[in-house]
């Protein structure tokens, strides 16, 4: 059985993902969405499943709440991912998603979405829960963010953005990590300094051990090589099998390409790499 994720309360944008095995692949059993969430259900390569996610009108809109349950059965191989960056605009109520996941032993979750790009007077919160049920579950998950349009004067000029993220695993808390960003603490522009981007790779479980040895073995930087290098990166290992590894740097392009390095034995399982199509 798997570990009971806490109820909550289904948003206007609820929906529901299930993934099953069948034979040698993973296909989509259940898919459900009201609106502002859309489902996107391509074909390819390979015997996992890949499902993007994308928001009718290309973003979230003041008072947009999408709430996702995501199930992943046993042996089974998922990919969540995301049509293009998440775009939030001005929203002085705020908007939320929420994604709660529980995969089953032996199944591998991939969350990789695109960047999360707030506009100027943003309000944005995601809360991300997994639950793997035991040692034999896999995950891998980005969370990433961006400066928003720097081009248009709008560098790091949204109202608040908060992300959490919580991984368990056979009902025990192994991971919990917590960003919040908020002018109310100090000009957003001066404290990130020259960084426009970053992003936070956690990797759990055995199909991902070539994600974590890669994760695990990308040089940290050094301070005074950060500045230069306008690129910051480090890691740390979360026991035996998981691993959490940051990436900062000037542009959005150079966190992608960095976190696509990291991820690049992750298409070995999905069948094909989940970034070429989309970056």
């Amino acid at each position: 059985m798997l570990t009971t994720v806490p109820a909550w309360v289904p948003a206007s944008g609820d929906g529901a993902l299930r993934f099953v095995r069948a034979g040698s692949r993973t296909v989509v059993h259940t898919a459900r969405a009201k609106s502002p969430l859309k489902l996107l259900l391509p074909n390819n390569h390979g015997d996992a499943s890949w499902v993007f996610l994308a928001t009718l009108g290309g973003g979230l809109v003041d008072g947009d709440a999408v709430s996702l349950s995501v199930d992943v059965d046993g042996g089974a191989c998922a990919l969540l991912g995301t049509q293009a960056s998440t775009k939030v605009y001005r929203s002085p109520g705020g908007t939320t998603q929420r994604l709660h996941a529980r995969v089953a032993s032996g199944a591998l979750l991939a969350l990789v979405p695109d960047p999360v790009s707030c506009f100027a007077g943003a309000r944005y919160a995601q809360d991300v829960e997994v639950h793997l049920e035991d040692e034999r579950a896999t995950l891998v998950l980005v969370d990433a963010v961006t400066c928003g349009r720097a081009a248009r004067g709008e560098r790091w000029a949204f109202a608040r953005y908060s992300s959490r993220t919580r991984v368990w695993r056979a009902g025990r808390l192994l991971a919990t990590d917590t960003v919040l960003l908020d002018p109310a603490h100090g000009d957003l522009a001066e404290r990130m300094g020259a960084f426009d981007a970053f992003a936070t790779v956690i990797v759990v479980g055995p199909r991902a051990e070539e994600v974590r040895a890669r994760v695990l073995a990308a040089p940290s930087s050094r301070p005074g090589e950060a500045r230069a290098e306008g690129r910051l990166q480090s890691a740390s290992a979360l026991g035996a099998d998981a691993a959490l590894g940051r990436v900062a740097a000037a542009s959005a392009r150079q966190v992608i390409a960095s976190t696509r390095a990291l991820l690049e034995p992750l298409a070995r399982q999905l069948g094909d790499d989940p970034f070429a199509r989309r970056w």
